[in-house]
């Protein structure tokens, strides 16, 4: 039993495997993402451009994207949230990060997807990359505690 490469914890046969070959569709946002996910590493490509809405399939390029896929490295999905995409909802959106070795460089594509419900199924619509976050520095007073916790302030501890 080989265990689903979206990490749900789940062996794929049970997982992303039904909802790549349409035994079942997707209940929620998040579930379509874990099935592509899994499709790219098993290069599933018919089931990458069908689960694509049909107003964002322009420009795909089937064969690159299998090759692409086929010789990437795939070491795993981080899940980081989910906005709306429920199984009673009909938008939503998953912020992810697909991590993979492609040509000896590691990659992590750190995405917001966005989903769409249409006839009753989860599609994928657009994402957008997600930058890093600036570093937030907090600047200690002369006078405040110093952050070492000595307990003495920062002017006679650290900061001299």
């Amino acid at each position: 039993m080989t265990m689903c490469p979206c990490g749900s914890g789940s062996s794929y046969q049970q997982c992303c495997e039904e909802i790549i070959t349409g035994k079942r569709v997707a209940q929620t946002a998040e579930q379509l993402m874990r099935a592509r996910y899994s499709a790219y590493v098993f290069a599933e490509m018919d089931f990458i451009f069908e689960s694509t809405h049909p107003d964002h399939r322009e420009g795909y390029d089937h064969a690159g994207t299998r090759t692409w896929a086929e010789t990437a490295e795939w070491l795993g999905l981080e899940i980081i949230s989910t906005k709306r995409g429920g199984a009673d909802e009909s938008i939503g959106e998953v912020e992810f990060i697909a991590r993979f070795n492609e040509n000896g460089t590691l990659v992590e594509h750190h995405e917001a997807g966005q989903f769409k419900r249409k006839e009753g199924n989860w599609l994928f619509t657009d994402g957008t990359m997600v930058k890093q976050r600036p570093l937030t520095v907090t600047k200690i007073g002369r006078n405040d505690p110093c952050s070492c916790g000595s307990g003495v302030k920062y002017k006679k501890c650290c900061g001299k």
